[in-house]
């Protein structure tokens, strides 16, 4: 409906089997709440559309299929370097010094990283370049979740001055088909481009066997991004690391190509040292003189997250308690809470009681 109060009023859309009179009442109804609502409100043009849901949601549908093949269309258009865009690099948030990992893992980390720090030695001037032309440290880090995968990879990007990359499957990944391999290409180039350690996390799918018998999209789509990352791998001068939890699984073609280590969780004197470092710290938080790092320590079966936490939580409890430092309780309460977050009551029962059992 449109126009003006002098302006004949465009009805269209009537249903067909009215008949001649029907349609005529009906054209003379919309015809006259139009120029009532023209008169009343002043208005100088007028468009309304008057449809059931079930018409208005298959609008809306259409719309949407016609903006994703639109949006699809200019994904196809971008170039890698335009695709790289969206990948940005920032500072690493913790230095090496702050790692702490059982020693053999760190002298592994060290070893690999050094073929990057060492790479003009060893590929300029010792000529190995001739028998690998791009020069790279590809590394998997595999363990449970918490056991410091994600902050090795800043300490790694801290200890070459680089800044680092951080990218999740979820983000490499597309709803559009064909755009996963491409995504993969554009976080190669454009961690290479800005001299960036890339750390690409939850990579258990991309490092997974390449599946046979393909029967769906999504599984020619997986095999496609798995195939353009060994492309990307061969051609790739840095350092990319992968962190999974499983190591089972895994393409034969990624274990040639890239290291793995191992991330376990911390032993006793490991989760001493990683107590201390979130407590016993300059300008750290106030802590009463019970607090005992041999006692935390004897809790085991706790990650360097866990302990992050619990220090965080304890915090909070002494704040709320009106307290003016941490005590052990605090500390030793907080962990049995983050502990109770992940396991079950029975377990989690038999687990506190243990813990009692090591501080008395």
């Amino acid at each position: 409906m449109s126009n003006t109060n002098s302006s004949p009023i465009i009805v269209s859309g009537l249903p067909a089997n009215l008949d001649e009179a029907d349609s005529a009442y009906w054209r003379s109804l919309f015809d006259g709440l139009a120029r009532r609502l023209i008169k009343e409100k002043g208005v100088s043009e007028l468009s309304i559309l008057l449809s059931t849901a079930n018409i208005n949601s298959q609008r809306d549908n259409q719309i949407n299929t016609k903006q994703k093949e639109g949006e699809k269309r200019r994904n196809d258009e971008l170039t890698v370097g335009e695709r790289a865009e969206q990948y940005k690099p920032r500072e690493s948030l913790f230095e090496f010094d702050f790692l702490i990992l059982p020693k053999q893992v760190k002298d592994d980390i060290l070893s690999a990283i050094n073929l990057i720090a060492l790479e003009s030695k060893i590929f300029d001037a010792w000529n190995l370049r001739k028998i690998e032309p791009f020069p790279r440290t590809a590394l998997n880090f595999h363990g449970e979740p918490g056991t410091g995968k994600t902050l090795a990879a800043h300490a790694i990007a801290h200890k070459l001055g680089r800044p680092i990359l951080i990218a999740s499957y979820a983000q490499i990944e597309s709803k559009f088909h064909g755009d996963g391999p491409k995504n993969v290409e554009a976080i190669f180039y454009a961690a290479e481009r800005e001299n960036a350690v890339l750390f690409i996390d939850e990579a258990d799918s991309l490092l997974s066997k390449r599946l046979t018998n393909v029967t769906q999209g999504s599984e020619q789509a997986i095999n496609s991004m798995r195939s353009q990352l060994l492309i990307c791998l061969e051609q790739y001068k840095g350092i990319v690391i992968f962190a999974t939890n499983l190591v089972s699984n895994y393409d034969k073609a990624f274990e040639t190509r890239v290291r793995s280590i191992y991330f376990p969780l911390p032993d006793k004197e490991s989760r001493e040292a990683i107590w201390k470092q979130h407590l016993f710290f300059e300008g750290g938080p106030p802590l009463a003189n019970d607090v005992s790092l041999p006692k935390l320590s004897e809790i085991d079966e706790v990650c360097g997250r866990d302990i992050k936490n619990s220090v965080i939580e304890a915090a909070l409890q002494a704040v709320q308690d009106n307290k003016s430092s941490i005590s052990m309780q605090h500390l030793v309460d907080a962990v049995e809470k983050i502990k109770s977050f992940r396991i079950n009551d029975t377990d989690n029962k038999i687990l506190i009681e243990k813990i009692k059992s090591k501080i008395e």
